[in-house]
């Protein structure tokens, strides 16, 4: 288990409020035990929950070229058949995973290839699960082309609390199954579009891990 990069400035500003605040209570309120313990309380909630959110686990990365991976941790909420209207713009297989404050919020990719889009959309913080927030919200969009020739679309979606979402891609670049290419702040979302016909292998409800839970596998004419 390590510190994940993306939480040390987070950390940083969690010690220094901690700092402060227990100093100012100290020197304005010694006598008042039971506030400065209770104060204490607080300050170890916080920083523990620092620490959890941005927690990098070491895992055992499932890698298959015919498997697609789930992209993050969290809970299955959207099996669907749908119309994706920024890309592909035809049917396709919608698998949604959300995220809540609780889980690891790195976010990996599903399979190895070359992105060959990927667009950044500001937009609004509607609650993850609502089914608007796919095409409202702030989010990112990455197309990744695999060497057998097909295409997948993964999406960032920033949640009612998640407001940074951070990525390591660009048009053109070669990414690595289960390797990392993003992070999520405190609650979100990730949608993956899968060709019609992919055999998915998890259920609604189901809580996954990313990097390690096969999500689908791609048809034999894929």
């Amino acid at each position: 288990m390590t510190f994940h990069k993306e939480g040390y400035t987070s950390l940083a500003l969690c010690v220094l409020f901690i700092a402060i605040t227990n100093a100012v209570i100290h020197y304005y309120l010694p006598d008042l035990t039971w506030f400065v313990w209770l104060w204490y309380a607080v300050s170890l909630f916080l920083f523990i929950t620092i620490v959890q959110f941005f927690r990098s686990p070491t895992r055992t990365l499932t890698i298959d070229e015919r498997h697609i991976i789930c992209p993050a941790d969290g809970k299955v909420v959207v099996i669907e058949e749908t119309e994706e209207g920024e890309y592909f713009k035809d049917r396709r297989l919608q698998l949604s995973v959300f995220m809540s404050p609780v889980n690891v919020h790195i976010n990996r990719n599903p399979i190895s290839g070359v992105v060959k889009y990927f667009k950044y959309h500001p937009g609004k913080y509607l609650v993850a699960w609502d089914p608007k927030s796919s095409t409202e919200n702030e989010r990112t969009t990455t197309v990744v082309a695999h060497k057998k020739g097909f295409e997948i679309l993964y999406r960032q979606i920033a949640g009612a609390l998640a407001r940074r979402i951070v990525w390591y891609l660009k048009e053109g670049d070669e990414v690595e199954q289960a390797a990392e290419f993003g992070f999520i702040k405190f609650g979100s979302r990730v949608d993956v579009f899968l060709p019609l016909g992919t055999k998915v292998n998890v259920n609604l409800n189901e809580v996954v891990k990313g990097g390690v839970t096969v999500l689908a596998t791609l048809p034999n004419n894929v």
